[in-house]
């Protein structure tokens, strides 16, 4: 799923007052304080890899908040407990997409965390609404439709977007047809009510919560949803909050977190001695890198086992963009780079399993489109498209173009989240300086929208995923301190 969640990056309220809810969530239909929620019955979790002591249950929760009474779906959630009298409560891990779980975080995080949070916390992840093993959706689209340049969406070679467009409509239709009605229900404020009843489920007065990516828009959803059932809130390679656009202004990000990265690729790239070297200097990497993206624009190379089945333009830029996650992976981008200029390709890269596409394209399309509204016109995308070629040749206009937005089917129900500076004091954000997916750009947008409620913790680290991730010492020590201790720095810190 880590991959998937690379190449889909972005697919991705007033203080206290939960938009569209007929009664509050911690009532019944009559105003009678609502029953406590059944005990969670604990299972072996499926699956390789994982911590023996790591367990699974499922919370229902209901598909409509505005409808407590109505149909219910499956959370799947996932525990490993504290075992040290100094417990303090739970941590849960919301995962990036969206279109990700946390199901195996408590194992897989949990064995990179100093004991001290180990001990303060239950870890718990889960898989939020429509995404497998929870009650999934999935719009049955077409295999070219799950190629890695449609999942997001990089223009025609020369700047046209009529295929996006067209594209919109295909899938559009598709999850009318085959989406259900799970679908229309699945937006962050969603996930976020989700997040309060596996909250109440486990019965904590209060909550914890470790967000990453798009999880940090989740976690800043729940602490403007509840904010006096929050506790240590960590938010780690923020979004842009934009309470307008949205996960729009994610897109747009783009632009700038490859420019702001790609820099450090073509250091590495051209450093004495690399056996992946591509060029003599950077300045020279770069140069190469967008001489061969538009060879390949004109002149595709075949890929047999790969989707689409050829190496051009887009694939190659895509496969920077997932590159530029995590610097661990820079060898992928040399070696397909030297390998398209001998015309030699390696065998292409497994994919993963049909239906976790169709799934992670459902929940990411309909979280994205039902979050907020986005332009229908082609003219729109169109003019973004073409300024942003221009100016940002790396990205070739894909941060400005059309998503399948663009002719969903349901109109948004509520106003996107709006980040504000009314309650508790106890965010800490952690972000590294060069993020391509979450550019420290729109992560100061946050820090600002919190005002007094957050600091923010900056690192001179390079990469997406920052604490116990790409980050760096001082970095990972501040949060862990927090979330054991409940001591955060008095004022934002900048970590080298």
């Amino acid at each position: 799923m880590k991959q998937i969640t690379k190449s889909v990056a972005l697919i991705a309220a007033a203080s206290g007052v939960v938009f569209g809810l007929v009664t509050p969530l911690t009532a019944s239909a009559t105003g009678a304080p609502a029953p406590p929620p059944p005990p969670l019955k604990w299972t072996d979790c499926e699956g390789t890899g994982l911590d023996p002591r790591q367990e699974c249950a499922t919370v229902s929760v209901p598909m409509d908040h505005a409808d407590p009474g109505g149909p219910k779906i499956d959370i799947a959630v996932s525990r490993i407990r504290s075992q040290s009298p100094a417990r303090r409560g739970v941590l849960l891990m919301i995962p990036g997409g969206p279109g990700g779980d946390s199901l195996a975080h408590p194992s897989d995080k949990g064995k990179l965390m100093p004991r001290e949070v180990r001990d303060a916390y239950d870890l718990v992840g889960f898989a939020p609404r429509g995404n497998a093993p929870s009650t999934p959706v999935s719009c049955e689209v077409g295999s070219g439709d799950l190629s890695v340049t449609s999942m997001l969406p990089w223009p025609a070679p020369d700047g046209s977007v009529t295929g996006n467009m067209a594209m919109g409509r295909r899938l559009g239709d598709a999850c009318a047809r085959n989406g259900g009605d799970l679908m229309r229900h699945i937006t962050t404020l969603n996930n976020a009510r989700d997040v309060d009843s596996v909250r109440a489920a486990l019965g904590e007065r209060k909550l914890s919560v470790w967000g990453v990516s798009y999880g940090t828009y989740v976690g800043a959803a729940y602490t403007e949803l509840f904010p006096r059932r929050t506790d240590r809130i960590v938010l780690d390679s923020s979004d842009n909050p934009d309470p307008v656009h949205a996960e729009r202004a994610w897109l747009r990000a783009f632009e700038v977190g490859v420019e702001d990265n790609f820099p450090e690729f073509a250091t590495w790239a051209s450093r004495p001695g690399n056996p992946d070297r591509v060029a003599g200097t950077p300045a020279r990497v770069r140069s190469r890198f967008l001489a061969l993206a538009a060879r390949l624009d004109r002149e595709p190379i075949p890929w047999p086992g790969a989707n689409p089945a050829e190496l051009n333009g887009n694939v190659l830029r895509q496969a920077m963009l997932n590159s530029l996650y995590d610097p661990d992976d820079y060898p992928v981008l040399a070696k397909l780079m030297l390998a398209a200029e001998s015309g030699t390709l390696p065998a292409a890269p497994p994919r993963p399993p049909e239906p976790a596409l169709q799934n992670y394209l459902a929940v990411g399309a309909a979280t994205i489109c039902n979050d907020a509204a986005w332009p229908r016109s082609a003219s729109v995308y169109e003019k973004g498209v073409a300024e942003s070629r221009a100016k940002y040749p790396l990205t070739a206009g894909m941060p400005r173009n059309a998503l399948p937005c663009t002719a969903w089917p349901w109109q948004p129900r509520e106003a996107p989240l709006r980040v504000t500076d009314r309650g508790p004091s106890n965010v800490l954000m952690i972000q590294n300086e060069r993020d391509v997916a979450t550019p420290l750009i729109g992560a100061l947008k946050l820090r600002e929208a919190y005002g007094r409620r957050a600091v923010m913790v900056t690192m001179d680290s390079t990469g997406h995923d920052a604490y116990l991730g790409n980050g760096n010492a001082c970095g990972d020590a501040v949060v862990s301190r927090y979330l054991a201790t409940g001591k955060r720095p008095v004022k934002d810190l900048y970590c080298e």
